[in-house]
């Protein structure tokens, strides 16, 4: 059955239009509203006129989609709280100049950074006027005072700060990141600044940090190590805060890090026992009806518990579907239940679609429904325990069909022995989901035995081991994979139309297949030959200067850091990916650079450079060099002037100055980002 013959995913796939039109173009609200009121009115005309004549007209299906694509671009302006005239940043230019009174409740606790603590706030009110929004706060590390918690209402004196776009080419963009979670600005607070109010608002928010906060209290006593307490937290509460860099790392190169994220597997498993557990109730009159209530009853109190991340969201919507579905005795088809479940969560989750975790989580589901069906009926092993095996590894190569594509393009790495973590792993997965709900259970009522506690730490604990052997088997991690958008494409249209011809092998699937491979090859083709500027690159690295030269696909860089640290390097290794380098040299930094036919000139500590000898288009200043700007704009002339992370930020400030005064342009590396010149 083809899947646009569902009328709800013709509807998904039209509110996904309209919320790219909504986040890419942000049209007025009030246009918005017109367009939509406009489209109503067509729709309901063309269904009387459809209803009149006992017939379906195409312009009735037309008018449908339209206004299906205009309720997606008003949903995403509606969730937009700065579309309206009480959000913070109507204030945007007092709050960036001056310190303001700001009163503030905190909704959630990030992982912390090395300098900060780290939460996102709603903003109550700014010099006692009354305001709606979200920020990012910043809480100095200090050991006296307890972690702020959830619900609690603050006031301070400070300013907002935006937040910084990245330094480098390439790099993730935490300010994109935020954005779509409608956050704008931060606070960068010490503790001792500020204030507890009294408030006895409780949000869903606070509640269920609470409950989070208990369960750990009761789970103390029983010693369980660091990593093997985050990893409770993580597996059964949705709180990945407290997982150390290296046990995440681990999971993530052994291409186990979705059993971290509280999603589907998880939340399956949990609706299995819990089917189970509530399988007396259906002998009651109305049974099945109270346990279907009791089901997703249960499942949304774990989703709040888990704090309503993305992907538990995503997964308790769908498994809810699932079970009212099966309450009124409805056939179900998973695609319709997909897009449903799609629907439901971008109604009131935009920009969800554009979270990667979204987009893998769906693309993983579709890829199994599509593709193990075909994988498992290849084989057909009689011993239970193979068939399971068997099962478990069919399901994770088909997830891994539907997600390698976006996978490295957003993260540029393949883990090659994912299908062994996930062997060993998933199939005892729902063992451990169940002991560990028991263990949470038993450790509440003061109940739990310490040898339950002592075998289930030891049982986390060898996951951890496992994993962590996995992922040092750095030969089968494939890292650095230059991978575009172009690719992520040609990558899906070989994989559908595989699907095609494997499900009806005929002659036209045939066709489509290999036009399909002919444009993935001419695809490689242009990506291998397209002309690429040349380009010169000064980087912004703190205390350091870092010069990048491009030709082609090579990559030439001189730095007076180390050549280990170089080499190593997040900076260079971004970059590279980026722009599909192939190979990178390393060279030294020099005083005068050809930029095609233009010149820039080098002057570093020793501040020495030769009056009216020529007149370089470029300087670039490293390494705090005692000079006279004016003398040296008077004597050279240059045309632009450019100040890396290696200088001093007090001499960085007078060279701007400087600048501004004598109106040349003045680039500061740490401000505005490495600078680039193509040519």
């Amino acid at each position: 059955m083809k899947l646009l013959n569902f009328t709800i995913i013709k509807l998904t796939f039209c509110l996904v239009i309209g919320i790219v039109i909504g986040h890419y173009f942000s049209p007025s609200i009030r246009d918005v509203l017109y367009s939509t009121s406009s489209g109503f009115i067509v729709l309901f005309v063309f269904y009387l006129s459809a209803k009149k004549r006992f017939t379906k007209t195409i312009w009735f299906g037309i008018a449908s989609f339209l206004m299906m694509i205009n309720i997606g671009v008003l949903t995403t302006q509606f969730h937009n709280q700065k579309n309206f005239s009480n959000h913070y940043t109507q204030y945007a230019e007092q709050i960036t100049d001056s310190a303001n009174t700001i009163t503030f409740r905190i909704r959630e606790v990030l992982k912390p950074g090395q300098f900060y603590d780290k939460h996102v706030v709603d903003i109550l009110s700014i010099n006692k006027e009354k305001v709606r929004g979200k920020s990012l706060l910043n809480v100095t590390h200090d050991s006296l005072n307890a972690n702020l918690k959830v619900d609690a209402v603050y006031v301070t004196r400070s300013t907002f700060k935006n937040l910084i776009n990245p330094l480098n080419p390439n790099q993730f963009s935490y300010k994109e990141y935020l954005k779509k979670k409608y956050i704008y600005h931060q606070l960068f607070i010490a503790n001792e600044s500020l204030l507890l109010l009294d408030s006895q608002v409780h949000t869903v928010f606070g509640i269920a940090h609470e409950v989070r906060e208990h369960i750990n209290k009761k789970l103390e006593p029983y010693h369980f190590k660091p990593d093997e307490l985050a990893i409770i937290n993580a597996l059964l509460l949705g709180q990945r805060q407290d997982i150390s860099k290296d046990i995440y790392t681990s999971y993530t190169n052994a291409g186990a890090i979705h059993i971290l994220a509280v999603s589907g597997l998880h939340v399956g498993i949990i609706l299995l026992i819990l089917s189970i557990v509530l399988k007396p109730i259906e002998r009651l009159k109305r049974g099945k009806l109270i346990k279907m209530v009791l089901l997703v009853s249960f499942l949304w109190s774990f989703a709040l518990i888990a704090g309503l991340s993305g992907s538990v969201t995503r997964a308790v919507t769908m498994f809810s579907i699932v079970a009212i579905a099966i309450n009124l005795k409805r056939p179900t088809n998973i695609f319709n239940t997909l897009a449903i479940s799609m629907f439901v969560i971008l109604l009131f989750k935009p920009l969800f679609l554009f979270d990667v975790g979204f987009q893998l989580s769906y693309l993983a589901v579709f890829a199994i429904v599509t593709i193990d069906p075909m994988l498992y009926k290849l084989w057909k092993p009689k011993p239970y325990i193979v068939d399971k095996f068997w099962h478990t590894l069919t399901i994770t190569v088909s997830a891994q069909f539907g997600i390698i594509p976006v996978a490295l393009y957003y993260f540029h790495q393949f883990p090659g022995l994912f299908f062994i973590s996930n062997l060993v792993i998933i199939p005892f997965l729902g063992v451990v989901l169940g002991v560990g709900v028991l263990v949470i259970l038993l450790a509440v009522l003061n109940l739990l035995p310490h040898i339950l506690a002592d075998v289930f730490g030891t049982v986390i604990g060898g996951m951890n081991w496992f994993v962590g052997w996995v992922s040092k088997q750095e030969s089968f991690l494939f890292k650095d994979i230059a991978f575009n958008l172009l690719y992520v494409m040609v990558s899906y249209l070989i994989i559908v139309s595989s699907i095609k011809l494997l499900k009806t092998y005929n002659y036209r699937n045939l066709k489509i297949l290999l036009v399909a491979i002919i444009i993935a090859q001419i695809a490689l083709i242009y990506n291998t030959h397209e002309s690429t500027s040349d380009a010169f690159i000064v980087f912004h690295k703190s205390r350091y200067s870092l010069i990048g030269h491009q030709k082609g696909k090579t990559l030439s860089i001189a730095s007076n850091s180390d050549s280990l640290s170089k080499m190593k390097n997040n900076i260079i290794n971004d970059y590279a990916v980026g722009n599909d380098i192939k190979d990178i040299k390393e060279g030294s930094l020099k005083t005068v650079y050809a930029v095609g036919n233009k010149t820039l000139l080098v002057i570093d500590s020793l501040g020495a450079y030769k009056v009216n000898s020529f007149h370089p288009d470029y300087v670039l200043l490293r390494a705090s060099p005692k000079i006279n700007l004016n003398r040296l704009i008077d004597s050279i002339k240059p045309k632009y002037i450019i100040a890396d992370g290696s200088n001093y930020k007090s001499y960085v400030k007078q060279w701007a100055e400087i600048c501004e005064k004598r109106k040349r342009p003045f680039h500061q590396t740490s401000k505005k980002g490495a600078f680039i010149i193509t040519y």
